[in-house]
């Protein structure tokens, strides 16, 4: 048994309410498999919020080190050119063409309650995507990310 005991300044101050926080858990299951086409290799795309806005088609690519934005999205969010930093090392693109990047850009990456900063190498060409996050951004999470869901 516990027991509390409570100056009479302490008896008369309001009690504290306890700060509950449910931290959200994004995990699959299964049953998550139902009706979905098995086997499959898609690729996980998911949205997560950039500056105020939830950006769509985001692929997690837990092969690479780059963290890629393309250039409509950062015209999209209504970045600053002052907010670029120079990066000059040349990338090679999915189809093995060599992109030569604009620059790089550090922003903070909402997904669901916590906040990474993320380094953005900023390239104008063509993608489905609109930003990749990779393992840099995987790691600081510390999460593992399953494509089988």
């Amino acid at each position: 048994m516990f027991v509390a005991w409570l100056s009479t300044e302490d008896a008369n101050r309001e009690p504290k309410k306890a700060r509950l926080e449910i931290q959200p858990i994004l995990g699959f299951s299964n049953k998550d498999k139902i009706r979905t086409i098995q086997p499959h290799d898609d690729a996980l795309v998911v949205t997560l919020r950039i500056g105020g806005y939830n950006v769509k088609r985001m692929m997690v690519d837990q092969g690479s080190d780059a963290e890629i934005m393309y250039l409509d999205l950062y015209k999209g969010l209504n970045l600053k050119p002052e907010d670029l930093k120079p990066y000059s090392s040349p990338l090679v693109s999915f189809d093995g063409k060599v992109v030569i990047p604009k620059d790089r850009i550090r922003l903070p990456v909402k997904t669901g309650a916590e906040v990474v900063e993320v380094n953005f190498i900023v390239v104008d060409a063509y993608s489905p995507y609109t930003a990749i996050v990779a393992r840099p951004w995987l790691y600081t999470l510390g999460v593992v990310s399953s494509t089988l869901h």
